[in-house]
């Protein structure tokens, strides 16, 4: 029994090297998971909110008048909540895409005062083309290809930001405030 003691001792040593060979191995081709600092930052801000002498539904009402008159394509308008959605081209190979959203929430037992939140996403295109060639099989020759080439091209998707600027917000909820007014003017 001592004289196979030795030989199972160096069968485990050498499944443990291999093994320990096939995990460097495995390490070195995996790529690593890029880690990126935390993006959020929970504070009292009122950059994304703002508080309306109105009910929710006359604000959001506000709110879907507002993204009208900047040209917007309201998909959503509902009492408390409106989605809009606007396309830009800043060059002839780029294309943006704006989305804002706002939710109407009441912030008074009575009802008649609201919070608006108001989250803007801008979505950047850019397009990308692709060559293709045709080639021909034929059996006992072989395959032959032909000068033809084709392209095509699609818009690419190639980053989304939520907008952070305070001015930019501000801005909106100016027009929201001045939709308000004319709205208590109406009868």
């Amino acid at each position: 029994m001592r004289r196979d003691a030795p030989l199972a001792q160096a069968l485990w040593r050498a499944a443990g090297l291999g093994l320990l060979c096939l995990s460097g191995l495995l390490a070195g081709c995996g790529t690593g998971v890029k880690s990126f600092p935390l993006q959020e930052k929970f504070g009292s801000t009122t950059t994304f909110s703002r508080l309306f002498d109105a009910t929710p539904a006359q604000t959001c009402e506000a709110a879907r008048r507002a993204l009208l008159s900047q040209g917007y394509i309201v998909d959503i308008a509902r009492a408390e909540l409106v989605e809009g959605q606007k396309s830009f081209q800043p060059e002839a190979e780029s294309h943006l895409q704006m989305a804002i959203r706002v939710v109407c929430a009441p912030d008074s037992s009575d009802g008649k005062v609201s919070l608006g939140f108001v989250t803007a996403l801008q979505d950047s295109y850019t397009l990308k083309k692709s060559n293709n060639s045709a080639s021909l099989g034929v059996g006992a020759i072989g395959s032959v290809s032909l000068p033809f080439m084709s392209g095509s091209e699609s818009m690419v998707k190639v980053g989304s930001v939520t907008i952070t600027s305070a001015t930019f917000y501000d801005s909106f909820f100016d027009l929201v405030d001045k939709y308000l007014v004319v709205d208590e003017d109406l009868p």
